[in-house]
C-alpha cells in the first residue's frame, strides 16, 4: 500500500438530514480518500443509502456540506452538478436493470444519451466492460434470461460504462447465495485495482466489507461512531460494534 497521504476527492462535513422530525443524519464527517474503497455498515433506516443520496446530489443537507474535489455541491449549478454525477457509477441493491432492454441496451445507456458515439463505437465500448466483469458474449441476452449473480455483473458493467472516477455500490451482495457473493466480491476489488476508482459502499454483509473495504465507517443513530481497518472494527471493544458485526441477539441493539 501506498505509505504517502492520499488526496482527499469526497468531503462530508457535519451533515444533517431529517424526515418529518426524524433525525437520520447528525452531524456526519467523512473522508474519501483517492483510490480507496470506504464501506458504511450500519443497522436498517440508520441512514446509510440517504448519505449516498447526498454524496451524489440527489438529495440536499438541511445542515453541513458535501463536496466532491473540493467543489461544494449545493452551490453548484445544474450543469456542474450534472457534470458531477456523470463521473459517478451507481451499482443498486437489487440491480435495477430495464426488464425491455437486452444487457447491451442496459450497459450502453448512459453512453447512448450522454455522448454522440456511434453505435458501433458504443458496441465496441459495451463489449469491452462486459467482459471485464465476465459477461462476455450476454449482449442480446434479457434481465430475465439472468441470475442475480449476473445481473449484479451487468449492472456493475454499467455502472463503469462511463469509466467513472467514482462508484457507488448499495448493497452490492443482498440476495445473492454465498458463493456468488464471494465472486462479486472478489470482482469488486479487482475492478478497484485495475480502474483505479474511488468507492462507496454500503452493505449489512460483514463478509463483504471485510473484502472489498480499506477503511469501514460504522454508522447508528445518525452519528458515526468509529472509523477504522477492517481488522481495527473486527476488534472494536464498542459493545454496539461488537454486537452488530457478530450478528448477536444480546446487546444494547434490539431487534426491529
Amino acid at each position: 500500500m501506498n505509505t504517502n497521504t492520499p488526496q482527499i476527492v469526497i468531503e462530508v462535513r457535519d451533515l444533517r438530514k431529517s424526515f418529518a422530525g426524524h433525525v437520520v443524519l447528525d452531524g456526519i464527517d467523512i473522508d474519501v480518500r483517492r483510490g480507496e474503497t470506504l464501506v458504511i455498515i450500519g443497522r436498517s433506516g440508520c441512514g446509510k443509502s440517504v448519505l449516498l443520496k447526498h454524496i451524489i446530489g440527489l438529495l440536499w443537507p438541511d445542515g453541513g456540506t458535501v463536496a466532491v474535489e473540493g467543489q461544494i455541491l449545493a452551490r453548484m449549478s445544474s450543469r456542474e452538478l450534472y457534470g458531477v454525477r456523470l463521473r459517478f457509477g451507481m451499482l443498486f441493491q437489487n440491480a435495477a436493470l430495464f426488464d425491455s432492454m437486452t444487457v447491451a441496451e442496459n450497459v450502453g445507456l448512459a453512453l447512448a444519451e450522454h455522448t454522440r458515439k456511434s453505435r458501433g463505437e458504443i458496441a465496441d465500448m459495451v463489449a469491452h466492460k462486459l467482459e471485464l466483469v465476465g459477461m462476455q458474449g450476454t449482449e442480446h441476452m434479457m434481465p430475465a434470461d439472468l441470475s442475480g449473480g449476473m445481473k449484479k455483473r451487468v449492472s456493475l458493467a454499467r455502472a463503469i460504462a462511463f469509466d467513472p472516477a467514482y462508484i457507488l455500490f448499495d448493497e452490492p451482495t443482498t440476495g445473492l447465495d454465498p458463493i456468488t457473493a464471494g465472486a462479486i466480491n472478489d470482482l469488486i476489488v479487482e475492478l478497484g485495482d485495475r480502474l483505479d476508482v474511488t468507492s462507496i459502499a454500503v452493505t449489512h454483509d460483514m463478509k463483504s466489507a471485510y473484502k472489498i473495504a480499506d477503511r469501514i465507517v460504522m454508522l447508528h443513530e445518525g452519528r458515526i461512531i468509529q472509523t477504522g481497518t477492517p481488522e481495527e472494527i473486527q476488534n472494536s471493544d464498542d459493545p454496539v460494534i461488537h454486537q452488530f458485526i457478530n450478528g448477536l441477539a444480546e446487546g444494547p441493539l434490539r431487534a426491529i
